[in-house]
């Protein structure tokens, strides 16, 4: 706020335009906001422990603050989240893989339920997309890829069989789940297992030179015609 000193001015008192707050009327600035969600999210340090952090400075933050916090700052995210997935339906590859998590279960304390994460790499951008569900059912992944077309590498979960045989979807499988079976097979039929399990470890020579060398696209083609195809 501005006044003049001049008592005859009739400028009155004059008002700056306060600054655009991530939290509309809220404390925390952006810079605090993004370090609370890089600890939680990317260090694995829990909101718990932050205000433990914070109290050790005598900042006084209740539980419920910081976790509405959060919340808001996500809901600001939102549109990356939006961005982030049409770019990974929109490179033509994908890779499509789900883990387990434990998730506290909020209507029984001190349970756990199994979750599942479905993770979404593109291989060409470097860019992952974690999509959490609750289930296994390859619903998750139908809805997510709604509209994908192009080239779905995965392993042999069934559910993504489904998936595959959709218009414009090629599926490709993995040469590590491929890979595993061949390596099991040794006790039935170690010779033949064995010769199989030679011709990969050769491709995967190949893969290692095109990585190691740093060849673009069109230059891992041509090396995987020259080497990898005979």
């Amino acid at each position: 706020k501005y006044a003049s000193k001049d008592k005859n001015s009739d400028t009155g008192i004059l008002i700056g335009v306060l600054p655009e707050r991530v939290i509309d009327k809220g404390i925390p600035g952006a810079g605090l906001l993004a370090s609370i969600l890089t600890d939680k999210y990317e260090d694995h340090l829990p909101l718990y422990r932050q205000l433990q952090r914070f109290k050790r400075e005598n900042v006084k933050i209740a539980p419920s603050t910081i976790d509405g916090w959060v919340k808001q700052s996500l809901e600001r995210l939102e549109p990356l989240y939006d961005c982030l997935l049409d770019d990974t339906k929109a490179m033509g590859y994908l890779q499509a893989d789900e883990t387990t998590i434990k998730v506290m279960d909020s209507a029984k304390k001190g349970a756990c339920h199994l979750g599942y994460y479905w993770v979404y790499h593109n291989p060409l951008e470097k860019t992952v997309l974690f999509d959490y569900q609750p289930t296994r059912t390859i619903k998750a992944a139908e809805n997510l890829l709604k509209g994908f077309k192009g080239y779905l590498q995965t392993d042999g979960y069934v559910g993504y069989k489904k998936l595959g045989k959709q218009d414009g979807v090629t599926h490709l499988a993995c040469w590590a789940h491929a890979r595993r079976e061949f390596y099991d097979a040794q006790s039935n039929n170690e010779k033949i297992a064995k010769e199989a399990l030679t011709f990969i470890q050769k491709l995967y020579e190949v893969e290692r030179e095109a990585r190691e060398s740093n060849l673009d696209p069109e230059e891992r083609k041509n090396l995987r015609l020259d080497k990898s195809l005979p």
